[in-house]
């Protein structure tokens, strides 16, 4: 495991707790800084005790004799793409998305499509190109591309939604949230410390990718499961599964990545492994904020279609109610007024929470069908004395 993939899975366990309590006692802004020692660690450990390999010292070195090519155009085409790509997927949900009757998602839609088009066009075509698009003929490296996107996502879909669940209907605070999401950055250290050990002895990545995607999806559909009446603890073991289930894959699809790629083109696939890598991430939160305001809508009108004066449940709700109310009150009409408004309030719960667990189960579902996919790798067995690192 690399130093920089210690100090990644360190921020989860510190962040969440960390930031909640700041919040409590200080200035929201401070929170953002608290990226700033674990990053300062980190990048003073790599400084310290990482080294490039001959091969890529012998590499610079002939890079820095040669004069200055730089791909403006292609850069400029990369940034065209990943500004449209990157707003057209914050504020879509917002505006719409294709319904956006400003045009404002299609035209960064045309943007992004047609920028994309040119983009590969150019760098395929060109000597010294911004993106380098030739590690993606390599089986194993597409395949890993894939599936890295999708764990991303569904990480970032779940850590997005679960807190969100739990302030918004639970009634818990930063600082409760994140004590309920810390016990899973312990799991994901063990996890990877235990693949690393495995891969080391020989054993066929693709058993690793394909157990933890197995694992990912089977704690997704478990937390699909819950409901309101649930304890912390019945939230925290299906994120710790969730996790494990990740730190599964990291390692692993490190090695599959990597192992059939020219030595030439590690560079750049490293470079475009990670940029999927972090986009993953943004389609899943974009993914689930979408998934949970379209299906909280589909749910209220679903539950609003049972609550009628013929349903023997509802009016038994509402005599009960108005009874309780009205001895409280001493007011038949506001009586009848609050009890309608507590049964308005239920329904808005019940269907925001559906829409909650909607997001897990999809999640689920994509985390299954990733599996398929690893059926198509090639045997991937970490090289002798390898160093295995996880993301």
């Amino acid at each position: 495991m690399t130093v920089f993939g210690l100090a990644a899975l360190l921020a989860p366990v510190i962040g969440p707790t960390l930031g909640g309590y700041l919040t409590d006692f200080y200035n929201w802004r401070y929170i953002f800084y608290i990226n700033l020692p674990v990053g300062t660690v980190a990048l003073i450990a790599c400084w310290m005790l990482l080294d490039d390999p001959p091969y890529l010292k012998a590499e610079r070195a002939e890079l820095l004799k040669r004069p200055l090519n730089f791909d403006y155009i292609g850069f400029g085409l990369l940034a065209l793409v990943m500004s449209s790509w990157e707003i057209m997927l914050s504020k879509g949900q917002q505006w719409d998305w294709l319904g956006d009757v400003f045009w404002r998602i299609q035209t960064l839609a045309v943007l992004f499509v047609g920028g994309l088009f040119f983009l590969i066009f150019r760098e395929t075509r060109i000597r010294n190109p911004v993106v380098d698009f030739r590690p993606l003929r390599e089986r194993n490296f597409a395949a890993s591309c894939i599936i890295i996107f999708c764990a991303y996502g569904a990480l970032y879909a779940s850590s997005t939604s679960l807190p969100a669940l739990l302030q918004s209907l639970f009634g818990y605070d930063a600082y409760h949230s994140g004590l309920v999401l810390s016990p899973s950055g312990i799991a994901s250290i063990l996890v990877l410390i235990i693949v690393g050990r495995l891969l080391g002895l020989g054993i066929d990545a693709r058993w690793f990718i394909a157990i933890g995607l197995v694992v990912l999806g089977a704690s997704a559909y478990w937390t699909s499961l819950l409901n309101l009446q649930i304890s912390p603890w019945q939230v925290v073991w299906p994120r710790v599964v969730l996790i494990a289930g990740l730190s599964m894959i990291f390692a692993p699809i490190n090695v599959a990545a990597y192992l059939y790629t020219p030595r030439e083109l590690r560079g750049a696939a490293v470079g475009l492994f990670a940029l999927l890598r972090n986009e993953g991430g943004s389609v899943g939160t974009s993914m689930a904020q979408t998934i949970q305001e379209r299906r909280e809508t589909f749910h209220e009108l679903r539950l609003g279609e049972h609550l009628d004066p013929f349903n023997p449940n509802v009016v038994a709700f509402a005599h009960q109610s108005q009874a309780a109310l009205y001895r409280l009150t001493g007011d038949p009409v506001g009586a009848k007024r609050m009890s309608l408004q507590v049964l308005e309030n239920l329904r808005l719960q019940q269907a925001s929470s559906l829409a909650y667990f909607d997001v897990f189960w999809v999640t689920g579902v994509i985390s299954f069908a990733l599996v398929f996919l690893v059926l198509l790798m090639k045997r991937s067995v970490a090289e002798k004395g390898a160093q295995i690192g996880g993301e």
